[in-house]
């Protein structure tokens, strides 16, 4: 009697394919085969979830947040790409995700097996916390129909029947859909990274069909991703589409933006230092002949334009070799700051008149060799700062090919250089001023202060970036400078035995009234808790920065009014390079600081202009 029971729950058995499961409070897993034998060493396995209410794991594409399921067999069986159903849309306090839910199968082809299946698994599940789990699996293929092939149904995902295409600024047009077939859509990218996740995608229609607003984070770069269309009836439809890249507007509008915010760079506080010498040298060309005046201009100009492409040149190399750079990257460098800092000191005791500069022996040979240096100052002092139109123009640029990012640089170098540019056409501006006389010799002691005075603001840079062992290092430097300059000017460049001394220590946050220091998971937490977000993204090295912390943030009424609405301000120091606050600034689509996100309880976050003024901040908080 128990041989013949046994023989009749062998068919039974024979129809399992099914691992053992992991269980936990968040919902159970487990591993299934859609066959009972491998065909040629071939079988198709799914990772199996069953999610308890409320809990979810992650798409392929997390989103801005987690990590999608993996698994791994053990050798010599090898595990496929897994297949992923289309995913759900999440967003929590600003933070977007794409998830899945309930009941959940993720099918992948595994090779190499045989007649039992080892596998490890990892995932994220979440709900109001997350908790990474793992567990291992063993599947035994005993042959015969499999009892668990039923869970492997033909994909939801369809390939798009209609054409679409992909314009530079984000707008994704799909043809032959209309208002009267879909009530609501969703494009999710298959790569993570490719558009700003939180942001709203605004769906509109032509009598050509449909068209959906993204906010891309790389234009300009194929964009395959999955559209859910959502139809009168709520039902769903999934389609895989590839849009073809059409050309929108160009670069034109980024060439402008980058012109006028080199323009208005000349304004910013980080480039009044090189106004000194830029009014010396106006004063120099008064009375002088029309073509001199129009090869000073023109060589200051090349030395803008020569810095500014050098310098994105650099960036770009840095960006392409896997590095997360932005707009003023060198000044989170010690070595850097000191070194700046150095030039500029010479460049003060040359205009007190403690030596003569003279131009290196490489450049003696270009004509307006001085104006050519001082332009090349110029960019370098200008970076630490970002002006007004410069935010977006410059992003673009980080997320362009080469030819197209370096166009936008050098518009922005022309813009910095244009006002001394016009000279070069309109020589007769300079011409008009005083001639040359003994009162040149007390305004250049005069236009020494300022140089002087930038020299002690990247020093105090250099302390928040070295402390008290790097501040030595400089004024060591500083010290040699005063000693060399006047004797042998070439002994400067012994200076460079100091910068191996140069070792970063950690950075204090810069001093505001009721302000603590950015990190994600602060943030995550005031929001969790329903309180109004201030997050002043700044460096040491910033002067507009330094100029809003000053003159806004640490304003009396605007204390008043943080205070009042509960507004919590956190400091995000970029100071020194610091990787969560580099991604704060990419995820804002900004390419350097300063940087000011306002977070309103379960909104996303508002942007705020470069230049603030208390009422500005006022009126964001209390409207």
């Amino acid at each position: 009697m128990r041989w013949l029971i046994l023989f009749l729950l062998l068919p039974h058995l024979a129809l399992a394919a099914a691992s053992n499961a992991f269980s936990s409070a968040h919902g159970t897993a487990r591993l299934v085969s859609e066959s009972n034998t491998a065909d040629a060493g071939q079988v198709r396995l799914a990772l199996e979830f069953s999610l308890a209410p409320g809990w979810h794991v992650y798409w392929q594409n997390p989103g801005d947040a987690g990590f999608a399921p993996q698994v791994q067999l053990a050798a010599p069986a090898k595990a496929g790409a897994l297949e992923f159903p289309p995913p759900e849309f999440l967003l929590q306090d600003g933070v977007a995700a794409y998830v899945l839910s309930g009941h959940v199968v993720l099918p992948f082809m595994a090779r190499g097996v045989g007649t039992q299946v080892q596998a490890t698994a990892r995932w994220l599940v979440c709900a109001d916390v997350c908790v990474p789990e793992q567990a291992h699996f063993t599947l035994a293929l005993a042959g015969g129909a499999s009892a668990e092939a039923g869970l492997f149904q033909p994909s939801a995902i369809v390939p798009s029947p209609f054409a679409a295409t992909l314009a530079p600024d984000g707008t994704l047009r799909v043809a032959g859909l209309s208002a009267a077939q879909v009530r609501s859509a969703r494009f999710f990218p298959f790569a993570p990274g490719s558009i700003d996740n939180a942001a709203k995608q605004r769906l509109s229609f032509t009598p050509q069909g449909l068209v959906l607003k993204l906010a891309l984070a790389k234009p300009g770069t194929a964009l395959p991703g999955l559209l859910e269309l959502t139809g009168p009836a709520r039902q769903m439809q999934a389609l895989r589409v590839e849009p073809k890249l059409v050309r929108g507007p160009g670069h034109a509008p980024y060439w402008v933006l980058a012109l006028l915010g080199g323009l208005v760079l000349n304004l910013m506080p980080c480039v009044f230092p090189i106004l000194a010498m830029k009014g010396l040298a106006f004063a120099r060309l008064g009375g002088a002949a029309h073509g001199h005046i129009r090869r000073e201009a023109l060589g200051y100009a090349a030395g803008v334009m020569v810095s500014m492409l050098a310098l994105a040149g650099v960036l770009l190399g840095l960006r392409a070799a896997g590095g997360l750079v932005f707009w003023g990257f060198q000044f989170q460098s010690p070595a850097f700051v000191a070194v700046m800092a150095w030039v500029i000191f010479a460049a003060g005791l040359n205009l007190a008149g403690l030596f003569t500069l003279r131009a290196p022996g490489f450049i003696r040979h270009v004509p307006a060799q001085n104006s050519f240096i001082m332009g090349l100052l110029a960019v370098l002092v200008a970076t630490p700062c970002t002006a007004p139109f410069m935010a977006p123009a410059v992003a673009a640029a980080l997320a362009l090919p080469p030819g197209g990012a370096l166009g936008i640089f050098a518009a922005l170098g022309l813009g910095l250089a244009s006002p001394v540019l016009v000279l070069a056409f309109r020589p007769h501006l300079a011409a008009r001023l005083p001639r040359p006389g003994a009162w040149m010799v007390w305004l250049q002691r005069v236009l020494a202060a300022p140089m002087l005075g930038t020299f002690a603001w990247l020093g105090w840079v250099l302390w928040h970036q070295a402390s008290t062992p790097g501040l030595a290092v400089l004024l060591l430097g500083a010290g040699f400078l005063v000693l060399a300059l006047p004797r042998r000017p070439v002994l400067a460049v012994a200076l460079i035995v100091l910068l191996p001394f140069l070792h970063s220590a950690p950075s204090a946050v810069l001093n505001l009234p009721g302000a603590a220091p950015y990190s994600a998971a602060r943030l995550a937490d005031l929001r969790a808790q329903g309180r109004p977000v201030l997050v002043d993204v700044t460096a040491a090295w910033c002067l507009t920065c330094l100029v809003n912390e000053r003159g806004t943030l640490s304003n009396k009424n605007v204390q008043n009014t943080l205070k009042a609405h509960r507004v919590a301000l956190l400091v995000a120091d970029w100071t020194k390079r610091n990787p969560a606050i580099t991604a704060l600034l990419a995820a804002s689509h900004r390419a350097g600081v300063p940087l000011y996100l306002y977070y309103r309880p379960g909104q996303a976050p508002q942007i705020l202009p470069q230049i603030l003024s208390p009422s500005l901040v006022i009126r964001t908080i209390t409207r």
